[in-house]
């Protein structure tokens, strides 16, 4: 029979934040550990929309955010795609079923799942009252309607904000938390699935992003251990942040000392949350007798900038925003590689023909490539010839990047600002190098690969063969063909 495959996807965590990926020693994740460490851990692997919306239409197709049409984050945008990873599963023959967060439009569309058990977290526009039926989080959030079971409660309760570096302990028992109802839902899945066929099961946290409220158990671990130790939020020589603590969901900022503790013990405490819950699920895989039979991958959609060079959440280019986790787990040596360590830089849009390809099928057309030849050893590991293009539509703060061999360009459209950071030396981008003479040639190399990346764009990035300046209204965050569609919805 086929191998089973379990995606595993959180939603905004750091690389370095997985415990072997952190090079402090502070993060504690033994189980997630212990999988990377057994299995291919992909140290490059990057989020080239870094925001939810783009991040898992990307993920979902296997294409670039120009043909997702997804080049930023909004909000009721219709989810119309030919080809979509679980259905490529669903069509040979799997069992597929998501649960947790799918964070699409409307939002109980399956797109290519037999089934869906849904929780999306606090979502804005699924918030408001006047949304239609199927649309309102009322009716649509299955984790909801299990919490207010339990009697008059809502996720909301806490007072926490959905955005914000606010942090709190989870005021509920620890087994009413998103994070151990997504884990249930997944061991339910196990005793009642198909046994006459191999399963396709998307587990979807909607943690480490905030709220950040972890049960007291994980927020007091990270709380004690701050009062000793104090975590290096990177900051470089090129910041210009304001001299005063963001509001809640500000973008920049200087926290104070004792919220900037609150704030690393609340994020911190969710992942080493998910990583107990996620034992829990492979102790189930075993009890079911499906561990050897499964290959399990783990992602985050996108990281979090975490007061990293004063900027908060994500959507920009800089590495605790775009350079995620990531790792593929073999315990039954399904596969024909060795597992190790795999710096060649991977992206998002390369789990699909991965998966596809390593479980058998046949070679899918999208903008991604297969891992299979880094995982058995007939690609270098380095691999510095790929070029990974990203970008964000995020107002004055739009931005592009381009990245090859360890050097990173970064293009603001609306400030036409450029950044250049070495990350084989300055790996937290401590120094800006874009006027240093040494790195002249990779400017230039790099920013001719852009203009090239960019021509013919809708937003006019290009024009008499140079990137030229553009203002926020000319850089939406999603494409008009997409906009058409959505038009043509209502016509």
């Amino acid at each position: 029979m086929k191998p089973n495959i379990v995606l595993i996807e959180v939603d905004q965590m750091r690389a370095d934040c997985l415990g072997i990926n952190d090079p402090t020693g502070f993060v504690s994740t033994p189980v997630l550990d212990d999988m990377a460490r057994a299995g291919y851990n992909f140290g490059q692997m990057y989020s080239v929309t870094p925001s939810c919306v783009p991040a898992r239409a990307g993920l979902l197709t296997g294409l670039n955010p120009a043909h997702t049409g997804r080049v930023g984050y909004e909000d009721l945008m219709p989810w119309h795609f030919a080809q979509t990873l679980p259905q490529s599963f669903r069509d040979r023959g799997y069992q597929t079923e998501a649960i947790g967060k799918m964070h699409v439009y409307p939002p109980r569309k399956r797109l290519g799942y037999d089934h869906v058990v849904l929780h999306d977290g606090y979502l804005h526009v699924e918030r408001k009252h006047q949304q239609p039926y199927v649309g309102n989080f009322e009716n649509s959030d299955d984790y909801l309607a299990d919490l207010r079971r339990q009697g008059d409660r809502d996720y909301t309760d806490d007072g926490l904000n959905c955005n914000a570096w606010d942090a709190r302990p989870w005021p509920y028992p620890e087994d009413q938390h998103p994070t151990n109802w997504i884990v249930k839902q997944g061991i339910d899945f196990l005793k009642r699935r198909d046994p006459t066929c191999p399963f396709f099961l998307k587990l979807s946290f909607d943690k480490p992003h905030a709220p950040l409220d972890p049960p007291p158990y994980y927020f007091d671990m990270y709380m004690q251990r701050l009062k000793d130790h104090r975590l290096d939020l990177h900051m470089g020589d090129w910041e210009q942040v304001p001299d005063q603590p963001p509001a809640l969901e500000a973008m920049q900022g200087k926290l104070r000392d004792d919220d900037e503790r609150r704030m690393v013990a609340g994020y911190l405490g969710l992942i080493s949350q998910l990583d107990h819950q996620i034992g829990r699920f492979l102790t189930a895989l075993v009890e079911t007798g499906e561990f050897d039979h499964t290959l399990i991958w783990f992602v985050s959609d996108h990281g979090d900038l975490l007061g990293e060079h004063g900027f908060f959440r994500k959507m920009l280019p800089y590495q605790g925003s775009i350079h995620v986790p990531s790792f593929l787990y073999d315990p039954g040596h399904l596969l024909a590689g060795t597992p190790h360590q795999i710096d060649a830089p991977v992206v998002l849009q390369d789990l699909f023909a991965s998966l596809v390809d390593l479980t058998g099928g046949e070679p899918v057309a999208t903008d991604g490539q297969s891992v299979r030849p880094l995982i058995e050893g007939k690609a270098p590991d380095s691999a510095d010839s790929r070029l990974v293009f990203g970008e964000h539509a995020y107002w004055e703060w739009s931005a592009q990047f381009v990245l090859q061999a360890g050097i990173k360009l970064v293009w603001f459209p609306c400030q036409d600002r450029y950044q250049l950071f070495d990350l084989t030396r300055d790996p937290n981008e401590r120094h800006d190098a874009i006027g240093d003479p040494a790195y002249a040639g990779a400017v230039a190399a790099l920013k001719a690969a852009l203009t090239k990346h960019l021509a013919n764009r809708e937003e006019g990035f290009v024009q008499n063969g140079q990137l030229t300046r553009r203002t926020a209204a000319q850089c939406q965050p999603t494409l008009a063909f997409v906009r058409r569609q959505k038009e043509a919805e209502h016509d």
